[in-house]
């Protein structure tokens, strides 16, 4: 992939402003595209947009392939004739300034719930054959989700493990059966992929329009409770029941002195190969009809990844093993063609993962909060950025900018970037995005956590802790004229 220079902002969509409880992909979504193209902002980076499991991780999603129902807008479905106005009022007692999952997925679902039954009552002109159309062109993972989504409902939201074992380990009679008696609860789920993508296409369309380019997110692991694990067992490292042999994670790193526990099961490549890489190039081919680019996050993975067996305690004790390697990609590219992606290349990296990915032609990245430890010159700094690179001040796992210099970095690092900003650090934030668009790099993202100067509490996620993230919603102040013209002078000054 060959960038021109360019700034993108990092938001999800789920931190939008709006009065619904959550950001999502209506009005509130176009605005922002509007936003940020008089900011002269090229791209938009957004985190995974698949439906998510209990602790509202996208990194942990229920599906590969399915949107999240959570962002679907409650004012597209009262326009497009699925729910009345007044039905809206359900969402509007929520947090603005967070999103409060526990109270608001009940009521969200609730909500969609009645837009179904007015759809089977009513269906607004049209849609009925949309419906149809959309159902024919995502048949090879539509069904398997909404069964396996219904299935969860139906099971009180445990995973799918614990269901009876012949519905676990799908047995055919007992699906059909399931799936017979069940089947207004398996068409809900149906429609509801069907509402994300017709409103995430009309905001797509919107994005063109203002020539703005939509940068996602393809996690290389799945989750274990997924549809993807749960219809595909023969592609991941599991035992007889389904459970995962080993896990995923990473050796101690500059998040976690003691590495990282994912706990995602672990890929069959031996097998995966024999299929000719089949799923993972629909998953290519999924992800990327939503996106104009990818970050194929932890890129590392497909060369060497850390397998650590499914009953450790933490991820110190496991191993390297081979991954996949150019195999993978020559496969895609023969199915797919030359694919936009960014490599997502930062932990511990060796020469054979940067010789894949320039071999590849892909962008690297580089993160600037971990550029200033005056013991250890990083290839972070931006003197030694090349030009197929994308940097960040911060990604959605490190703290806010602000967060990191008042709580995070070493009174040393702290020093070394002052004197390498030449500055008093009084805004820190704007320093640091000043670097980043000065950077020879080709693309500077910024999240807008650091163009709105926020704290720690404001960021997205911590590395290792499961519970409170994801929650970080931008309110109005956030999208000031300031902060905007503030922007557009730094990209005119640095020629992006």
């Amino acid at each position: 992939m060959r960038l021109e220079r360019a700034c993108g902002v990092l938001l999800h969509p789920t931190c939008l402003n709006g009065p619904f409880g959550i950001g999502d992909i209506g009005p509130a979504a176009h605005r922002y595209l509007d936003w940020l193209a008089e900011a002269g902002v090229r791209w938009w980076q957004v985190l995974p947009l698949n439906p998510t499991g209990p602790w509202q991780s996208p990194y942990n999603a229920l599906s590969s392939f399915g949107g999240n129902p959570l962002l679907i807008s409650p004012e597209l479905l009262v326009r497009d004739g699925v729910l009345a106005p007044s039905e809206l009022d359900a969402l509007r007692g929520l947090p603005e300034v967070f999103v409060d999952f526990e109270a608001l997925v009940p009521a969200k679902l609730g909500l969609l719930h009645r837009a179904f039954s007015r759809f089977l009552e009513q269906p607004p002109h049209g849609m009925t054959p949309a419906l149809a159309t959309f159902r024919h062109e995502h048949r090879d993972w539509l069904e398997d989700l909404a069964l396996f989504l219904a299935l969860r409902d139906a099971h009180g939201g445990v995973a799918w493990h614990q269901w009876p074992t012949d519905l676990a380990l799908r047995r055919p009679h007992a699906l059909a059966s399931w799936g017979a008696q069940h089947r207004r609860d398996v068409e809900f789920h149906v429609f509801c992929q069907f509402l994300f993508d017709q409103q995430w296409r009309e905001l797509r369309e919107h994005a063109r329009s203002r020539g703005v380019l939509l940068l996602g997110d393809i996690p290389i692991f799945v989750a274990d409770d997924s549809a993807d694990v749960w219809a595909h067992r023969e592609l991941f490292l599991l035992d007889a029941q389904g459970q995962p042999t080993v896990v995923a994670g990473v050796p101690p790193d500059y998040f976690s002195e003691t590495g990282q526990l994912w706990g995602n099961p672990l890929y069959d490549w031996a097998a995966l190969e024999r299929t000719g890489f089949f799923w993972w190039i629909e998953r290519f081919r999924s992800a990327l009809r939503l996106v104009d680019a990818a970050r194929l996050d932890h890129f590392r993975g497909f060369v060497a990844y850390w397998e650590v067996p499914a009953d450790a305690p933490t991820a110190s004790g496991g191993r390297w093993v081979a991954g996949p390697g150019r195999a993978l990609f020559d496969a895609v590219r023969v199915a797919l063609g030359d694919l936009p992606l960014v490599a997502e290349d930062l932990g511990f990296i060796t020469e054979d993962v940067t010789t894949l990915r320039r071999e590849l032609g892909l962008p690297g990245m580089a993160v600037l909060q971990f550029a200033f430890d005056p013991a250890q010159p990083s290839s972070f700094l931006p003197y030694r950025h090349e030009r197929n690179l994308v940097v960040y001040t911060g990604t959605h796992d490190n703290n806010t900018t602000l967060g990191w210099y008042l709580q995070d970095a070493s009174e040393a690092e702290k020093d070394f970037v002052r004197r390498y900003l030449g500055t008093d650090a009084q805004e820190i934030h704007w320093d640091m995005i000043r670097a980043a668009l000065a950077s020879v790099a080709a693309l500077a993202i910024v999240p807008h956590q650091d163009l709105a100067g926020l704290g720690a509490d404001c960021r997205m996620n911590t590395p290792g802790l499961a519970a409170g993230n994801w929650r970080f919603r931008i309110t109005d102040w956030m999208l000031s004229d300031w902060h905007q013209q503030r922007l557009a002078d730094l990209i005119v000054l640095y020629g992006r």
